[in-house]
């Protein structure tokens, strides 16, 4: 059924959302509007084929009972045998009371076709108005959750917060795009506008479903975008911009932001980029960081979007906080998600990768498909100043406290050249080469272009749970 033929009147409508989202007059539906709640069809984004579904905020406030939630598992059951990504527009108060546990029993069927199709094929959430109680988890299992400005996501709302923990809060506080952008990490995207939540609901969709083939990559000086004194803090995000043609879609850019994950374009083919940012903490890698990036390579992973990798690191966070919110763990998850990924995955080295840091951020021991360093990168264990520190503390100790400052630096150095850094790393294979940063786009789109060429050993079918 052509959209062209109904009725758009409530903005809230699904059918008026559906509309926007596909390419004009390209959408069929899959069945004509009722009661149940839900609308889905399938359509065109950009040119590619694409499935999307609508809850109905004009019907129940979007109440999802048995027969909407049947509508969304065809939804993603049909775009899982098209092979083709699946959105879901989100607005919804959750189950419906009145119909009890067979609401529930829809909803559960909605999680389970979500988590069967996870990994197969790209599920998008777009959250415009409330998406409350079991509407909230639909999102959540998805790949990739876009809030526009009205929407929010929570279990339970003000009200009943209110009334079991005495918790003052409204419905922002408790579930806004704030909140799920920056603390708890539940969104991945907030938009000012519906029609900005749209647009980049698209954009992402036709980096997914039509990555293209790599070609010609000019050289650009990457250079310019770190600060002359090794030691000076900046946002790596104009490197990320200077390495991917022509723009890029940064992932949860409001939370964990010591560490950026971007998708692009690097030669026309989509890449995903993950970077160390000194400009927050330091560029350390701690627990919250860990778990993002994390989720960030199995997605790529899942999708056969190839990964370049930007190391710049003095290590993990230390601290009692952090041990406490389960950096072992969290950053296992970064360590489990390289190893297994099998998509090209490239790293360059920029200026500092040390410790455990190191091995994380897609290592060759990890089984990176090739790792590069600029001339400027230091490879070891941990800096050298703190690393004599700990290995000469009896003869700093026995210098005279004045010239102790000068015993560390003369020590540092000597350390520099007997562990070898970037030259060791080399000689040992475990840095490719050292590249150039001019160089550094042709080289990471010929060594990505040759893995491609070489096709993936074995490709894993792995689902994308939320981390």
């Amino acid at each position: 059924m052509s959209l062209s033929t109904l009725e758009l009147v409530d903005p809230r409508s699904p059918v008026a959302r559906l509309n926007r989202f596909f390419d004009a007059d390209s959408v069929n539906l899959f069945a004509a509007p009722d009661s149940s709640g839900v609308v889905a069809g399938q359509g065109l984004v950009d040119g590619n084929e694409v499935v999307a579904f609508a809850s109905d905020a004009t019907v129940q406030g979007g109440a999802m009972g048995r027969d909407g939630c049947a509508r969304i598992v065809h939804a993603i059951e049909s775009a899982a045998r098209m092979g083709v990504p699946v959105v879901g527009i989100w607005h919804s108060g959750g189950a419906r009371l009145q119909e009890g546990v067979s609401s529930l029993d829809g909803m559960g069927r909605v999680f389970s076709a979500i988590v069967r199709a996870s990994g197969r094929i790209p599920q998008i959430s777009l959250v415009l108005g409330a998406a409350a109680g079991g509407a909230a988890y639909g999102p959540a299992l998805t790949d990739l959750v876009i809030m526009g400005p009205d929407g929010k996501v929570f279990v339970t709302g003000p009200d009943v917060v209110r009334s079991v923990t005495g918790e003052d809060c409204t419905f922002d506080s408790l579930g806004g795009p704030t909140i799920h952008s920056t603390k708890s990490g539940v969104v991945h995207m907030t938009c000012d506008s519906d029609d900005q939540a749209y647009e980049t609901t698209r954009h992402v969709v036709g980096l997914l479903a039509d990555q293209g083939d790599i070609g010609e990559v000019e050289p650009r000086e990457l250079a310019q975008f770190l600060p002359e004194s090794p030691r000076r803090a900046y946002d790596v995000r104009p490197l990320v911009g200077g390495l991917v043609d022509d723009g890029f879609v940064e992932i949860h850019p409001r939370w964990a932001r010591n560490i950026v994950t971007a998708l692009g374009r690097l030669g026309g083919r989509t890449v995903g980029v993950i970077a160390n940012n000194p400009l927050r903490r330091g560029g350390c890698l701690d627990s919250l960081s860990a778990e993002k990036a994390a989720r960030f390579v199995r997605l790529c992973d899942s999708f056969g979007v190839p990964l370049v990798v930007l190391v710049d690191t003095p290590g993990y966070l230390p601290g009692v906080g952090q041990e406490w919110e389960g950096v072992v763990r969290r950053g296992a998850k970064l360590l489990y998600a390289f190893a297994e990924a099998t998509v090209p995955r490239v790293t360059v080295m920029t200026r500092k990768a040390y410790g455990g840091a190191y091995i994380a951020m897609n290592s060759a021991s990890l089984g990176a498909t090739a790792v590069y360093a600029w001339p400027t990168a230091e490879v070891a264990v941990m800096g050298h100043e703190a690393a004599v520190k700990i290995i000469h503390r009896r003869t700093i100790a026995a210098v005279p406290e004045q010239r102790q400052p000068d015993k560390i630096k003369e020590l540092a150095e000597e350390h520099a050249v007997t562990v070898g850094g970037v030259d060791k790393a080399v000689e040992l294979g475990v840095v490719d080469a050292v590249v150039e940063p001019g160089d550094t786009r042709t080289v990471v789109a010929a060594a990505i272009a040759e893995a491609l060429a070489a096709g993936r050993p074995d490709k894993n079918v792995h689902g994308n749970i939320p981390l």
